[in-house]
């Protein structure tokens, strides 16, 4: 139905929603105009009908099990750990918080908003609502007299490797990729807050205005929540065809307009970052290759310099087709976790990125987003992201970069701090 929907209107929906409801899964792709394949301009599930988490060996194919019998839409997400059961390896660091590998749930309503039209679609018999004119009507109203007071809170953000470690950390990576045992490892570090006391919504709110994206996603758990101003996609699938979009190569955004031209410009032609996305892009058509038809896998686009609010990302479009022995579920346990969040060769640099980093990554470089009952999806990669226990007070987010032979440590520790920005100015001002 065509409906407006204006920023108010929508905040009011979100908090309504969110007071009611154990299960929310909220997808933002703020009207990002350079997206080709974007299928809507905001998605929002609410509710839980039933819900699949699972930690056993056989993941993808109890979820695709699952997935097959409800036939219906379903929101979650992969946490990063997964990999130990796709390939022969672990995960002993410490995680601060306590999330499924595998997580989705098939919501009591669905919200698609597109071009100014709102499409509802509710479980029969199973809300309050009788029909969709009453959730319309439900979901907009006011919410202001029932709006508890968000108080302000002290929060103490801590990186949990100090500068001196980072940089000792990527000149030894660096000696394994110059003896030849790696070409590129994604290195992250964690900064996090053990006491941490926060409005989630209000944080997802703030976070959103100072960085919109279009991956943009608030996943609700219980009193758990995963907070994303994602930029990438992971995958999409869209009938027999598959797209990957990997992010390689970053710079922050120039002080005026001559200046922020001249940094894209920089970018494009930055030897070091061009390496980066050209290993990753093979990564990528290594991964698609796996359950493509022969000769459909394809860079749509490479090198491609797309702007967001601190930064220039290089962005590569691989698709393909997929093969007609091949479903679904197939195509993403074949290509996860993505090569973006990993290094290459991808396994051993897996391996790799567990001797340095000091904390368990979980649902971070893992994804989000949703699987339709025509078993389309389409997934982000969980980057630029808070995520919050709120019994045990832990939050946490991460950042990183891809070190290979040509990186200047110092350099990638700032760049690590400049994707940090806009999560630490959101904490820095609640």
């Amino acid at each position: 139905m065509p409906v407006e929907v204006n920023d108010n209107r929508l905040v009011n929906l979100l908090k309504n929603i969110q007071s009611q409801f154990e299960r929310v899964c909220f997808l933002n792709s703020n009207n990002y105009n350079h997206d080709n394949y974007s299928s809507f301009d905001w998605l929002l599930a609410f509710g839980l009908n039933s819900e699949f988490k699972s930690s056993d060996d056989d993941v993808f194919k109890n979820l695709k099990s699952y997935i097959d019998e409800v036939n219906d839409w379903i929101f979650g997400g992969f946490s990063y750990d997964l990999k130990n059961q796709i390939e022969n390896l672990s995960s002993k660091n410490f995680c601060g918080y306590n999330l499924d590998l595998v997580h989705f749930f098939q919501p009591l309503g669905v919200i698609i908003f597109k071009n100014n039209n709102l499409y509802l679609g509710l479980l029969p018999g199973k809300g309050k609502w009788s029909n969709h004119k009453e959730v319309v009507d439900y979901i907009f109203e006011n919410n202001d007299k029932n709006e508890e007071q968000v108080k302000k809170q002290t929060i103490n953000i801590t990186p949990k490797v100090d500068k001196r470690t980072y940089l000792s950390n990527v000149k030894d990576i660096k000696k394994h990729i110059q003896e030849g045992n790696i070409y590129e490892v994604n290195y992250c570090i964690e900064f996090y807050d053990n006491k941490a006391e926060i409005d989630p919504l209000s944080i997802y709110l703030k976070l959103n205005e100072v960085s919109p994206a279009p991956f943009s996603a608030y996943f609700k758990i219980g009193d758990k929540y995963v907070i994303s101003s994602s930029p990438e996609r992971f995958l999409k699938k869209c009938e027999q065809k598959v797209i990957s979009q990997p992010i390689k190569g970053t710079i922050k955004r120039g002080s005026n307009l001559d200046d922020d031209i001249n940094k894209k410009k920089e970018l494009l032609n930055n030897s070091k970052e061009r390496s980066e996305n050209v290993m990753i892009v093979d990564l990528v058509r290594n991964d698609l290759s796996r359950t493509a038809k022969k000769g459909s896998v394809k860079v749509e686009e490479l090198f491609g310099i797309y702007s967001f609010p601190q930064v220039h990302h290089m962005i590569s479009t691989i698709t393909s087709t997929i093969n007609e022995n091949c479903n679904y579920m197939d195509v993403i346990k074949s290509s996860f976790p993505m090569g973006s969040m990993t290094g290459a060769p991808k396994i051993k640099a897996m391996g790799i990125i567990e001797n340095f980093e000091n904390s368990r990554r979980g649902v971070y470089s893992g994804s989000l987003g949703y699987i339709t009952p025509e078993k389309d999806f389409d997934f982000n990669v969980v980057i630029r992201s808070i995520i919050y226990d709120k019994p045990s007070k832990f939050l946490s987010y991460m950042t990183g970069g891809a070190i290979t032979d040509e990186s200047n440590p110092e350099d990638e520790y700032l760049e690590c701090l400049l994707k940090a920005k806009a999560m630490n100015k959101v904490l820095d001002e609640i």
